[in-house]
Order: C-alpha cells, then structure tokens, then sequence
C-alpha cells in the first residue's frame, strides 16, 4: 500500500469530474487499499479518487470511532434523498477548516463494491453525509461551494498563503 498526495484547494484539478469505472480491477482495488491508507493517516473520514488526482467515481469513507469499518463505493449514484441535517464539514482537501452544510439526513444509493457486485442501501446520519460530501468531489465540487463567496474567498487566500510557505520551506 502506498500514502497518496491529496490535492489541495484551490487545485483546479479539484473541478475535474469523475469519469465511471468501466470495470472493477486488482489495479482498483489497490487503489481502494492506498485511498483508505491515505484517508487514515490524514486521518478523514471519507476520501474521493478526485482527491487523489484519479478522476474515476470512486469513494472510500469509514465513519466508525475506531476505524474498522471501511466502505469502498465505486460508480456511486444516490437514489433518493430525504430529510434535512446540518452539520459541520471538513475535508482534507481544504485543511483547518470547517463550516456548517445543509445534507438530506437519509440517502439511498447505488454502487459497486471491490469485488464488482452491485450493491444498494439506505445510509442516514455522518455515513450519508459523508457519501454525499464524496460524490460532490467526483462531480467538481467542493464543501466551500455551499458557503458564501467572502468566506471562501478568505479560505482560498490564506490555503495559497500557506502552500506558499510550506513550498518555501522545502526549499
């Protein structure tokens, strides 16, 4: 297994919508093995290919307290929506941040596991949550698309201001 880089906004490539799996593959799977790597070791719970420079709809999230219960989605698609939750959001691709996003409470969606089968369930609570948060990822959005400009304005400028001096300091 292998620790990916994640992308971090303003990335453009963060915009890139995901193109499907056209089939499940040891090479995906491997994929699926070194996003959940990653995910931990940020430590997130949910991480999407986009983030990863891999523009293929695929998710892994892992909600539980002691993170023993991963989830890999591959072609997610979610059925239907209901209810209203607000919670708060992070996400690994804008660090040190959170802000208040309005979800459905209970989804139901369509997917592929690792092993190709497909699978359809109801999901409620951080777990439908955070499968919504992922898939916006593999559409090209991003939680800070759900706030007001100003705010994500005064984001993106102090994310630059501190790639800027992490690249400075690696010099």
């Amino acid at each position: 297994m292998a620790l990916l880089q994640i992308l971090e906004y303003p990335d453009p490539r963060l915009r890139t919508v995901a193109s499907p799996v056209a089939a499940v593959s040891d090479e995906i799977r491997q994929l699926i093995d070194d996003m959940l790597e990653t995910m931990y070791a940020a430590p997130g719970i949910g991480l999407a290919a986009s983030q990863v420079d891999v523009h293929k709809r695929l998710l892994v999230a892992d909600v539980s307290a002691n993170g023993d219960e991963p989830h890999a989605l591959i072609n997610p698609e979610i059925l239907e929506k209901d209810g209203i939750q607000v919670s708060e959001e992070g996400c690994l691709s804008v660090p040190g941040y959170y802000e208040e996003v309005e979800r459905a409470e209970h989804i139901r969606v369509r997917y592929q596991d690792r092993n190709g089968e497909e699978v359809e369930t109801e999901m409620e609570g951080l777990l439908a949550v955070c499968v919504q948060h992922e898939i916006d990822h593999l559409d090209g959005k991003l939680f800070v698309d759900y706030i007001s400009e100003a705010k994500r304005s005064r984001i993106r400028k102090r994310l630059l201001r501190d790639q800027r001096h992490r690249a400075t300091a690696a010099m």
